[in-house]
């Protein structure tokens, strides 16, 4: 891979990982179209990595969040009077609602790797999860915020996050988020939820890659590129989260989801015009 190539792929990443249109589905696009093959290990294993990145850049971003939120379980696992600390809770939400995915991404990670990687199930689970999140959007929500988040909350927002590494195209983040509103949240807490829950999946899902698949992502990819795709979507992705918190906080997911099916719509006519494969 040229590092003009991976500079893009860095960007895509690290605009849409925390934007509920699927990052994983716009970084196979985009791959496809620039001539990888990306259900081979390497091209698999770069994807992963370099979320990363993203996810480093919800780490410092959210970082006196996170320290109150480790300080606050840690206490709590000792002393029992300190458990009514909203961040212990939340905690534990945290830690419930990444065990789904981590089942999910082990039993099937044949699947995720190869057959779920067509451009087919991305514009089916594209416009399939529209739908969902049309209908989590409308919701009369609740005023649930974070001190409200309970471990059944990230269990079950846990359970929606498992999805998304199965059918690319759902999307982590508009997975999370649309179980969020279900469960009553407001959109910006639910929004914020969905990344507290994305750092330990996608931190384990890129490190797993890095260490099982580093032979094939030398060979076919490089570590060089792979690096600077990692940091560049690091950069992009903390200016993408700042911009995200403030939208979510005065608007609805109605232009995310009219995106996604447009976004469905152009990847059927590329495949029908035989532009990529599927």
């Amino acid at each position: 891979m040229n590092l003009l190539h991976a500079i893009l792929l860095g960007i895509v990443e690290g605009i849409t990982e925390f934007l509920p249109v699927s990052s994983t589905g716009h970084l196979n696009i985009v791959e496809k179209l620039l001539g990888y093959q990306i259900d081979s290990p390497g091209m698999t294993a770069f994807t992963a990595v370099i979320q990363v990145g993203a996810i480093i850049a919800a780490i410092l971003f959210f970082w006196k969040d996170i320290v109150a939120i480790v300080v606050a379980w840690c206490r709590g696992i000792v002393h029992a009077d300190k458990r009514d600390d909203p961040n212990y809770r939340m905690g534990w939400a945290v830690i419930l609602g990444s065990i789904p995915v981590a089942v999910v991404g082990l039993a099937f990670k044949n699947a995720i790797e190869t057959t779920t990687r067509s451009l087919w199930v991305i514009v089916g689970a594209l416009l399939v999860w529209s739908i969902v999140m049309a209908i989590a959007d409308r919701r009369d929500h609740g005023e649930r915020t974070m001190v409200d988040v309970t471990w059944k909350d990230g269990l079950i927002i846990g359970l929606f996050q498992a999805l998304a590494p199965v059918f690319p195209g759902i999307s982590r983040s508009g997975a999370t988020i649309s179980a969020g509103l279900f469960r009553g949240m407001d959109r910006v807490s639910a929004t914020k939820l969905s990344f507290f829950l994305g750092i330990p999946a996608l931190v384990a899902a890129g490190g797993m890659e890095a260490i099982s698949q580093a032979g094939a992502i030398s060979a076919q990819v490089g570590w060089l590129p792979t690096a600077v795709a990692t940091v560049v979507s690091l950069v992009v992705a903390y200016v993408s989260i700042a911009w995200l918190l403030r939208f979510v906080s005065k608007n609805s997911f109605t232009g995310f989801i009219v995106y996604r099916i447009i976004l469905a719509a152009v990847i059927i006519v590329l495949i029908m015009m035989g532009v990529v494969a599927a």
